[in-house]
Protein backbone atom coordinates (compact mmCIF):
# COMPACT_ATOMS: atom_id res chain seq x y z
CA UNK A 1 0.00 0.00 0.00
CA UNK A 2 2.89 2.08 0.67
CA UNK A 3 4.49 1.80 -2.73
CA UNK A 4 1.58 2.48 -4.04
CA UNK A 5 0.92 5.30 -1.91
CA UNK A 6 4.28 6.69 -3.81
CA UNK A 7 3.63 5.75 -7.35
CA UNK A 8 3.35 9.25 -8.23
CA UNK A 9 5.90 11.78 -9.94
CA UNK A 10 8.70 9.12 -9.91
CA UNK A 11 9.61 6.07 -11.81
CA UNK A 12 7.24 2.78 -10.77
CA UNK A 13 10.47 1.12 -9.34
CA UNK A 14 11.57 3.73 -7.36
CA UNK A 15 7.90 4.28 -5.65
CA UNK A 16 7.78 1.02 -5.24
CA UNK A 17 11.35 0.32 -3.16
CA UNK A 18 10.44 3.11 -0.47
CA UNK A 19 8.51 0.11 1.97
CA UNK A 20 11.89 -1.66 1.24
CA UNK A 21 14.29 1.42 2.09
CA UNK A 22 11.84 2.48 5.44
CA UNK A 23 12.52 -1.37 6.17
CA UNK A 24 15.71 -1.14 5.95
CA UNK A 25 16.27 2.34 8.10
CA UNK A 26 13.54 1.59 10.87
CA UNK A 27 14.01 -2.47 11.22
CA UNK A 28 10.58 -3.01 10.28
CA UNK A 29 7.74 -1.50 8.30
CA UNK A 30 5.26 -1.77 10.93
CA UNK A 31 1.75 0.38 10.25
CA UNK A 32 1.36 0.76 14.23
CA UNK A 33 4.81 1.22 14.96
CA UNK A 34 5.18 3.73 12.35
CA UNK A 35 2.07 5.99 13.31
CA UNK A 36 3.80 5.98 16.81
CA UNK A 37 6.54 7.56 15.85
CA UNK A 38 6.95 11.12 15.98
CA UNK A 39 6.10 12.40 12.19
CA UNK A 40 9.28 14.80 12.48
CA UNK A 41 11.34 11.53 13.47
CA UNK A 42 9.53 9.94 10.50
CA UNK A 43 9.87 12.50 7.62
CA UNK A 44 14.01 12.64 8.69
CA UNK A 45 13.81 8.92 7.53
CA UNK A 46 12.14 9.17 4.58
CA UNK A 47 14.67 12.49 4.08
CA UNK A 48 17.58 10.32 3.97
CA UNK A 49 20.04 10.34 1.17
CA UNK A 50 18.58 8.70 -1.16
CA UNK A 51 15.28 9.96 -0.31
CA UNK A 52 12.08 7.33 -0.73
CA UNK A 53 10.61 10.23 -3.07
CA UNK A 54 10.91 13.17 -4.98
CA UNK A 55 8.96 15.17 -2.67
CA UNK A 56 10.10 13.34 0.71
CA UNK A 57 8.34 15.57 3.34
CA UNK A 58 5.22 15.65 1.75
CA UNK A 59 4.97 12.10 0.99
CA UNK A 60 6.63 10.92 4.33
CA UNK A 61 3.59 12.77 6.23
CA UNK A 62 1.09 10.93 3.44
CA UNK A 63 2.66 7.53 4.70
CA UNK A 64 2.80 8.11 8.45
CA UNK A 65 -1.35 9.10 7.96
CA UNK A 66 -1.77 5.66 6.06
CA UNK A 67 -0.02 3.96 8.89
CA UNK A 68 -2.44 5.96 11.33
CA UNK A 69 -5.51 5.31 9.44
CA UNK A 70 -4.14 1.41 8.98
CA UNK A 71 -3.47 0.99 13.10
CA UNK A 72 -7.20 2.69 14.02
CA UNK A 73 -8.89 1.01 11.75
CA UNK A 74 -7.45 -2.33 10.07
CA UNK A 75 -5.31 -3.54 13.11
CA UNK A 76 -2.39 -2.20 11.39
CA UNK A 77 -2.32 -4.55 8.59
CA UNK A 78 -3.00 -3.43 4.86
CA UNK A 79 -4.19 -6.55 4.47
CA UNK A 80 -7.46 -6.51 6.19
CA UNK A 81 -8.41 -3.41 4.14
CA UNK A 82 -9.69 -5.86 1.45
CA UNK A 83 -9.65 -9.00 3.80
CA UNK A 84 -13.25 -10.31 3.86
CA UNK A 85 -14.65 -7.75 1.44
CA UNK A 86 -17.45 -9.01 -0.86
CA UNK A 87 -18.18 -5.86 -2.34
CA UNK A 88 -15.65 -3.67 -4.56
CA UNK A 89 -18.11 -0.54 -3.17
CA UNK A 90 -17.04 -0.91 -0.06
CA UNK A 91 -13.30 -1.70 -1.08
CA UNK A 92 -13.70 1.35 -2.56
CA UNK A 93 -15.22 3.32 -0.05
CA UNK A 94 -12.44 1.88 2.70
CA UNK A 95 -9.54 3.17 0.03
CA UNK A 96 -10.99 6.41 -0.69
CA UNK A 97 -10.72 6.88 3.29
CA UNK A 98 -7.12 6.32 3.40
CA UNK A 99 -4.58 9.54 3.37
CA UNK A 100 -2.99 9.92 -0.67
CA UNK A 101 -5.53 7.52 -2.15
CA UNK A 102 -7.94 9.25 -4.56
CA UNK A 103 -10.12 7.79 -7.45
CA UNK A 104 -7.78 7.18 -9.53
CA UNK A 105 -5.24 5.50 -7.01
CA UNK A 106 -7.75 3.51 -5.60
CA UNK A 107 -8.91 2.45 -8.65
CA UNK A 108 -5.58 0.83 -9.69
CA UNK A 109 -4.81 -0.56 -6.00
CA UNK A 110 -8.58 -2.98 -6.87
CA UNK A 111 -7.00 -3.27 -10.46
CA UNK A 112 -3.65 -4.74 -8.82
CA UNK A 113 -5.23 -6.70 -6.68
CA UNK A 114 -7.77 -8.57 -8.61
CA UNK A 115 -5.10 -8.85 -11.22
CA UNK A 116 -2.34 -9.97 -9.63
CA UNK A 117 -3.68 -10.76 -5.98
CA UNK A 118 -6.79 -12.71 -6.82
CA UNK A 119 -8.72 -10.52 -4.62
CA UNK A 120 -12.26 -10.20 -6.85
CA UNK A 121 -14.82 -9.03 -4.70
CA UNK A 122 -18.63 -8.11 -6.74
CA UNK A 123 -18.17 -5.69 -9.37
CA UNK A 124 -14.36 -5.08 -9.27
CA UNK A 125 -13.40 -4.59 -12.65
CA UNK A 126 -16.58 -1.62 -12.41
CA UNK A 127 -14.44 0.08 -9.55
CA UNK A 128 -11.08 -0.87 -10.90
CA UNK A 129 -12.39 0.92 -14.18
CA UNK A 130 -10.16 1.55 -17.12
CA UNK A 131 -7.51 -0.22 -15.01
CA UNK A 132 -9.09 -3.50 -15.16
CA UNK A 133 -8.66 -3.99 -18.67
CA UNK A 134 -6.19 -5.22 -20.83
CA UNK A 135 -4.38 -2.32 -22.08
CA UNK A 136 -0.93 -2.07 -20.11
CA UNK A 137 -2.02 0.82 -18.42
CA UNK A 138 -0.45 0.71 -14.63
CA UNK A 139 1.80 -1.13 -11.85
CA UNK A 140 -1.71 -3.59 -12.03
CA UNK A 141 0.02 -4.95 -15.05
CA UNK A 142 2.84 -5.18 -13.97
CA UNK A 143 4.60 -9.08 -13.63
CA UNK A 144 8.13 -9.21 -15.43
CA UNK A 145 10.69 -6.81 -16.81
CA UNK A 146 9.10 -6.89 -20.19
CA UNK A 147 5.25 -6.13 -18.97
CA UNK A 148 7.51 -3.43 -17.33
CA UNK A 149 8.44 -2.28 -20.44
CA UNK A 150 4.79 -3.02 -21.74
CA UNK A 151 3.39 -0.18 -19.35
CA UNK A 152 6.10 2.07 -20.16
CA UNK A 153 5.28 2.10 -23.83
CA UNK A 154 1.73 2.50 -23.01
CA UNK A 155 2.54 5.94 -20.85
CA UNK A 156 4.61 7.35 -23.87
CA UNK A 157 2.42 6.75 -26.37
CA UNK A 158 -0.45 8.42 -23.81
CA UNK A 159 1.74 11.72 -23.64
CA UNK A 160 2.31 11.51 -27.45
CA UNK A 161 -1.10 11.35 -27.92
CA UNK A 162 -2.20 14.11 -24.55
CA UNK A 163 -3.97 11.28 -22.66
CA UNK A 164 -4.11 10.24 -19.47
CA UNK A 165 -3.75 6.64 -18.55
CA UNK A 166 -7.62 6.34 -18.87
CA UNK A 167 -7.68 7.59 -22.57
CA UNK A 168 -8.64 11.43 -21.43
CA UNK A 169 -7.19 14.46 -23.03
CA UNK A 170 -4.56 16.05 -20.78
CA UNK A 171 -4.99 19.44 -19.70
CA UNK A 172 -2.21 21.66 -20.37
CA UNK A 173 -1.70 24.62 -17.82
CA UNK A 174 -0.88 27.91 -19.59
CA UNK A 175 2.90 29.00 -18.80
CA UNK A 176 2.90 32.53 -16.92
CA UNK A 177 5.45 33.89 -19.39
CA UNK A 178 5.83 37.69 -18.35
CA UNK A 179 6.46 39.59 -21.56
Amino acid sequence: MIGMLLDQQVPMEWAFTGPYTIRKRLGHLNAKRIAAMDVDKFVAVCSETPAIHRFPRSMATRIHGLCAALAENYDGKGENVWRDVDDAKILMARLRKLPGYGQEKAEIFIALLGKRFGVRPKDWKKYAGVFSDARPRSVADIYSAATLLKVRGFKQMQRARDTDKQDRPLVRKKSRVKK
